[in-house]
């Protein structure tokens, strides 16, 4: 509760001031989309102030409105050292640029200010995972000297360190934080703005409308619609709240444990984080960073993308067989009518616009800039709630400028890892560690990758989390031969794979509530749900093929998508116990094993384990066709109709 009228004011002014500086934000990155900045220190460091001072602005109205004053004066002091420190760094700005500048003590000092500022600042956005791996850093680059062997450096004081973290384009306001700048704002005001239009709830009704007479019903629905709402969203706990909201209470409705239901959801949402075209805004960094076309990124990420979601919905249907849950009555389905076709435009034209073009050849921030325009343009048009309350889409970008100052935030974190790397050479380092450990076992070393990324990666956001796993991890992995690309691709999955990995595994924490299951059980549904996406970055190594962009042969490629779509099958009549009938335990083992064997990387195994899961294959389907598949309904949740 607030304080009296004044406070009461007060929070309101605060309020109507983040409100503004949020769509001041999204219009920033709209512009430098379209229009482009001429001011690189500007473009830099001034959006990084504008989000910080956000955060900070959002801060102080939240503990007023919660009747916490007396924590408004830290906030009032992170404010004024958020102001010092970026109005010092503009006063020698240009300076820095020639590098006719000599540091003073102050200098250091204020440095070390703001460092601790975005540190605190990254703390109350994302917790403390990725602040633990920030101060790491530092201290490695301040005190690696003192340490053994392969990791020992030539040692850095205090000043070079601030000099290259804070006072340069070679730490926080390096490379990524301009990319996020030109690139990315634009695609999460994209997604936001189609939410505000009304897009965002046609598109669920239609997957709804689409999936409702399969087995699962609600729970394809949210695989279809998370992996939609998942590609434009950088946040996968934000992509389970936004659609889980509407699809977990669904899914428990018909007849699925709720444990389940928040697991469907977790990996669902997940996924869209790989899922073309903007892959969670992944891509474009990704092209940043290794120089590959976006186009291509984009192409190469499209069949495991497909492969994992073909995953969910077996999973699904053979779960709900087991289950005897029926599908949903077409009179419970909802009903589609002209206007819902209308506004699905507002997300289809948008996106046919923003690959047109880059086909074309214009650049991905141009594509982004048409997509938003297109998109407000068509919600006006066909929406007439967005005609009688044109605020929606000033809503829209408010919600798109609060995330984007996050994304900011998080990335220029990171910076200061990238900043110790570039010092340290601590990514080449780490990759002779594995070399020395696995000697010339490849998998030897992708198993270490994969569990390296998957601890990187937990409690982060994609776009942070890539980064940092690729700066770790990425020099290891090309050194043993794998293309860049699907070295790059590799990294990501598991990267976004931990967020449904227990212990930290942030979407299905963010499923709990909503599912009112316990987050570790979620957790663990997630990861059986999503199994086969822990083995396409190994198949992708083994069977470049897959990729479409490496070694593309129509043999090679039919082979491995064969081998995949038998290990889907067999993983998940395998793990849920069903497939034309109730399976025994060893079968359920042997199932399980052929899944892994088919994707052995030596011919014979495969040939052999390919043939025996292909009579198991026809074995199930003669089974089902005989009508020998007449499953025990579960009673522990009976199937129930949808409110």
């Amino acid at each position: 509760m607030t304080d009296g009228p004044k406070a009461r004011l007060v929070h309101r002014a605060l309020v109507a001031l983040a409100a503004t500086s949020a769509v001041g934000l999204s219009l920033i990155g709209v512009w430098i989309a379209g229009f482009g900045s001429l001011d690189e220190t500007l473009l830099r460091v001034g959006t990084y102030a504008l989000a910080a001072g956000l955060v900070l602005v959002l801060s102080i109205a939240t503990r007023i409105g919660e009747g916490r004053i007396w924590l408004v004066p830290v906030d009032l002091v992170l404010l004024a050292v958020l102001v010092v420190t970026i109005e010092r760094y503009f006063a020698i700005g240009r300076a820095l640029e020639t590098g006719l500048y000599f540091f003073s003590a102050s200098d250091v000092w204020i440095g070390l200010a703001a460092v601790i500022l975005l540190l605190e600042l990254t703390r109350r956005v994302f917790g403390l995972p990725l602040v633990v791996v920030c101060a790491l850093a530092l201290g490695y680059a301040l005190f690696g000297d003192s340490l053994p062997s392969i990791f020992r450096h030539g040692g850095f004081s205090l000043q070079q360190v601030m000099q290259v973290v804070w006072y340069s384009f070679d730490g926080v306001f390096g490379g990524p934080l301009s990319v996020v700048v030109t690139l990315i704002l634009v695609f999460i005001v994209f997604g936001s703005l189609l939410e505000a239009i009304g897009a965002g709830p046609v598109l669920l009704r239609l997957a709804f409308a689409a999936t409702g007479r399969m087995r699962g019903g609600p729970a394809h629905a949210a695989i279809a619609a998370s992996g939609v709402f998942g590609t434009m969203s950088g946040s996968v706990s934000g992509n389970v709240v936004g659609t889980g909201v509407m699809t977990i209470p669904m899914i428990v409705s018909r007849g699925f444990p709720a444990r389940y239901a928040g697991g469907i959801e977790a990996a669902a949402s997940s996924g869209g984080q790989f899922m073309p075209p903007i892959m969670g805004a992944v891509a474009f960094i990704m092209s940043d960073v290794t120089g590959i076309p976006y186009l291509t990124i984009c192409l190469a990420a499209l069949l495991p993308a497909l492969f994992y979601y073909a995953s969910l919905f077996v999973a699904v249907h053979v779960e709900a067989v087991r289950r005897d849950l029926r599908p949903i009555p077409r009179r419970e389905l909802p009903k589609i009518g002209r206007q819902d076709w209308l506004m699905s435009l507002c997300f289809v034209v948008p996106l046919a616009v923003m690959l047109g073009v880059m086909i074309s050849g214009r650049s991905p921030a141009l594509a982004g800039f048409t997509a938003v325009i297109t998109a407000v343009a068509l919600g006006v048009v066909l929406n007439p709630v967005v005609r009688r309350k044109p605020a929606v889409i000033l809503e829209g970008l408010r919600q798109g400028g609060v995330a984007a100052a996050q994304i900011v935030i998080a990335v220029a974190a990171i910076g200061i890892v990238i900043g110790v790397m570039n010092m340290t050479g601590l990514g080449l380092r780490f990759a002779g560690l594995i070399q020395n450990i696995a000697g010339e076992s490849l998998f030897l070393s992708l198993v270490m990758m994969m569990l390296g990324s998957l601890v990187l990666g937990m409690g982060m956001p994609t776009v942070p989390a890539y980064l940092i796993i690729v700066l770790v991890m990425g020099p290891a992995i090309e050194i043993m031969g794998v293309p860049t690309i699907i070295a790059h691709l590799f990294v990501v999955y598991f990267g976004v794979l931990s967020s449904i990995t227990p212990p930290v595994a942030i979407a299905a924490f963010a499923a709990a509530p909503i599912a009112r299951a316990n987050p570790v059980s979620i957790g663990i549904d997630a990861c059986r749900i999503a199994l086969v996406g822990f083995v396409i970055p190994f198949v992708l190594v083994y069977n470049p093929s897959l990729s479409l962009v490496v070694d593309v042969t129509a043999t090679g490629l039919a082979w491995v998508c064969l081998r995949l779509a038998l290990t889907i099958w067999l993983f998940s009549t395998g793990f849920s116990g069903y497939a034309s009938a109730a399976l025994s335990p060893p079968m359920r083992i042997l199932r399980l094993a052929l899944g892994f064997g088919v994707l052995v990387p030596w011919i014979w195994v495969e040939i052999a384990a390919t043939l025996i899961a292909l009579f198991i294959v026809f074995g199930d389907w003669r089974g089902r066709y005989r009508g020998e598949d007449e499953p025990e309904p579960e009673t522990d949740n009976p199937p129930a109709t949808p409110t």
